[in-house]
């Protein structure tokens, strides 16, 4: 496969990669992600928006490797913590807490909220950089609730207690091919299949979208 095929995942995460990995399946590029290049340093995800965490790692790491490099940096916003988790939900009760604590911690922050105070939502930016400094972003949203007790084994992080009133149905309770679908990331990847598309085929030496290094798509 030609190098301008290889896509670099900015990931150390297994499900996030197995997620990308999935929904990229068919496009006809070659993965490969930080798991599989333990000497590439990890980004520090310090920024104040997902924005910056995301173009921060995608830029690197494309730098580091020389290849196209898709980063994400996702979050979950529950209206009642005023948005939070929200940037720090990776991070929320430090890196190396569990997923099981995490998920615990946020329902005893919820204790006595009913119905529609606990509106939430899962976010998804995502950027694609290149080695020359070029990155464009895209976006993915899922609208939901926090439910009362962690349902279902499938899918990571806060998929157990994210609830999807139209399939009454937790995220990690639904299929793999749904959530694909209806998920922050499943939404974000098939906007930035797109942009993969211009610059492994129509445009290999240069992001149409990017109007300049580290800038924002232009909105259709």
């Amino acid at each position: 496969m030609e190098p301008k095929n290889i896509i670099f995942i900015a990931t150390r995460n297994r499900g996030k990669l197995r997620e990308i990995s999935d929904l990229l399946q068919g496009e006809g590029y070659l993965l490969h992600s930080l798991i599989d290049y333990p000497h590439i340093p990890s980004v520090d995800e310090a920024g104040e928006t997902l924005e910056e965490n995301a173009r921060k790692k995608a830029l690197e790491v494309a730098k580091a490797t020389g290849h196209i490099t898709l980063a994400d940096d996702s979050s979950l916003e529950i209206e009642a913590l005023g948005g939070g988790p929200g940037v720090r939900s990776a991070r929320f009760l430090g890196e190396k807490t569990s997923d099981r604590d995490r998920n615990s911690r946020i329902l005893e922050l919820m204790r006595g909220y009913r119905g529609g105070e606990r509106k939430a939502r899962f976010r998804c930016v995502i950027a694609i950089a290149r080695p020359d400094g070029t990155c464009c972003l895209v976006h993915g949203e899922c609208q939901g609730n926090i439910a009362e007790h962690p349902r279902g084994s499938g899918g990571f992080g806060y998929d157990p207690i994210f609830y999807l009133p139209s399939y009454e149905k937790t995220m990690a309770e639904i299929e793999p091919e749904l959530k694909n679908r209806v998920s922050h990331r499943g939404r974000a990847i098939e906007e930035a299949k797109e942009i993969l598309r211009e610059i492994t085929q129509s445009d290999p030496y240069g992001c149409q979208r990017a109007a300049q290094p580290g800038s924002d798509p232009p909105e259709d």
